[in-house]
Order: C-alpha cells, then sequence, then structure tokens
C-alpha cells in the first residue's frame, strides 16, 4: 500500500501510483485497469474525490511534469533485482529506491548538487571498492554463454551441481571452483581467461547498470538519447566495468555467442564515468 511521511516529504509509491499521479497531473484520466489504484490513493489522502493532487506530491509531480533526465538504476544481487533511479525536472530532482520483494518505492527529494553521490549511494560505490585480490589479467574476454553456464552451476541444487561437475560438496569452495571453471571451459573460455572468470563470478557481490535518458538534439530535432554504464562489484576481487555487450542492450540482441569483455577499474574511475553520464546543458534538447 502507499504511504507518505510529510515529515521528509517522503512517500512510498509503486510504479502504478505514479502512473495515475502522472496522469492526474497531465490533466487526465486513468486507464479502467488503474482505477482500483486510484481508489488507494484517495484512501490515503494523496489524491481527491475529483481527481485534485495533495500537496504533499507537489515536488513528484514537477519532476513529473517537466522531466530533463530520467536515471534508472538496475542492481542484482543474491536477493534478485531491485531498480532504483532519479527523476530530474526543472525545478525539482526525486530519487526512489526500491526494496527486495517489495512492489513499493520510496521517493524523496534531494538537493541537484548532490545527484551524483546519491548514485554512489545507491550502488555502494566505496573508495578503495576491495581489490585486494584481484585476478592477474586486467581485462577478461570471454562470452555470454560461459556466463550463463556459470551462473546455471551456481543456481543448480546441490546434487544437480556436483553431478554436472563431479564437485561433491557444493558448500566446498573448492569444489565450486572447479565446477564453474568446468562449466567456463565447456563453453569455449579456456586457460587464463577461464581463471578469471571464475574467480570474478564467485567473488560476485552484485552487478549494475545505470542508464540516464534525455530529449536531446539530431539532426536539428528532438532525439531520445541514453548513456550507460554497467559495472560488475566483485568485492574482495574488486569493480569491473563491463564493455561488452556494450549498452544501451535492446530486447534479443544479446545471445549466447554474444562476447562478454570486463575491464578492471576502482571506485575513482568509477566515479568519473557516473559523472560523465549526465549531459551538459548544450546537450538536452530546447524545452
Amino acid at each position: 500500500m502507499p504511504g507518505y511521511d510529510s515529515s521528509r516529504s517522503r512517500l512510498r509509491l509503486a510504479d502504478r501510483h505514479v502512473r495515475v499521479i502522472a496522469r492526474l497531473a497531465a490533466g487526465e484520466t486513468p486507464d479502467p485497469a488503474l482505477f482500483p489504484t486510484l481508489g488507494e490513493l484517495q484512501e490515503l489522502g494523496l489524491v481527491g474525490e475529483e481527481g485534485e493532487l495533495s500537496p504533499l506530491l507537489r515536488e513528484l509531480v514537477g519532476a513529473l511534469k517537466t522531466p530533463v533526465l530520467n536515471i534508472s538504476v538496475e542492481i542484482t544481487g543474491e536477493a534478485g533485482p531491485v531498480h532504483h533511479g532519479v527523476l530530474v525536472g526543472a525545478e525539482t530532482v526525486i530519487a526512489h529506491e526500491g526494496w527486495p520483494g517489495d512492489e513499493e518505492s520510496e521517493y524523496i527529494p534531494i538537493e541537484p548538487s548532490t545527484l551524483v553521490f546519491e548514485l554512489a549511494r545507491m550502488v555502494r560505490l566505496r573508495r578503495g571498492g576491495g581489490g585486494e585480490e584481484q585476478p592477474a589479467a586486467r581485462r577478461v574476454e570471454s562470452t555470454m554463454k560461459a556466463l550463463d553456464g556459470a551462473f546455471a552451476v551456481l543456481a543448480a541444487p546441490a546434487g544437480e551441481a556436483g553431478d554436472a561437475g563431479d564437485a561433491g560438496d557444493a558448500g566446498d569452495a573448492g569444489e565450486d571452483r572447479d565446477t564453474v571453471r568446468k562449466a567456463v571451459t565447456e563453453a569455449g573460455t579456456t586457460g587464463d581467461m577461464a581463471d578469471a572468470l571464475t574467480e570474478l563470478v564467485l567473488a560476485l557481490n552484485s552487478y549494475w547498470r545505470v542508464t540516464v535518458a534525455w530529449d536531446g538534439q539530431h539532426d536539428g530535432g528532438h532525439a531520445p538519447m541514453f548513456r550507460s554504464l554497467a559495472v560488475w562489484d566483485c568485492g574482495f576481487r574488486g569493480y569491473w566495468i563491463r564493455e561488452q555487450p556494450e549498452e544501451p542492450i535492446l530486447h534479443g540482441q544479446v545471445t549466447p555467442d554474444s562476447p562478454l569483455h570486463l575491464v578492471r577499474s576502482d571506485a575513482g574511475e568509477i566515479w568519473r564515468r557516473l559523472t560523465a553520464l549526465i549531459p551538459e546543458k548544450e546537450e538536452l534538447g530546447p524545452r
């Protein structure tokens, strides 16, 4: 259910609630399928009986009505994928953060000057960022087939994993390593690259992608523009930027034969890359 905290201007909303608010802010009637969602907002007092919006929604509505940037943060860890992001409007900036397994996200206004700090916090960018035991290779080149094979082994029940790679006890770190390496090798990645990819997969805390979208200019007209950064957070094995598959990735574009390229990085470089995702004023379309 939606909620709010007026003391900190915090809102707890699902995507469907935001869609209803956006339609009402534009003077439109929500789709009939969203009427139950509208009822939830009315019950909470965020929307009136005639569709009028509460003053508590003023900053969120401002960002929705005059969007400048839409920033998506997708992060996948042990609990599965979680979505965060930032809505940058002409007058207000709203950060929203999800929680594993929850439909709702928390929406809260932030200062524009803290935008990169917020993105770094959402992906848990850490100064130092591990890297105490990085593989010898500074670059890992493999395929998505090899990565899928490694993940499949780790996701398999203990008995199946053991049968697939003669690993025996799946809880033994050394046997896990042998099983994953075997899956990577059978997928066509061998030698030092197989060793490095195995170590990174086993150390993987999370992988995340930040995508910044805005209305830019191309050939004198409006054009949707995107920039993305995809990173593996491998804990004590450091940060690795995923160069391939190259962002933005379209649906169906990645196949088992698609290349997987990872390049060693550090927190300082990733901070600079996050900053570079934000377009300059001259890159934005006329408003």
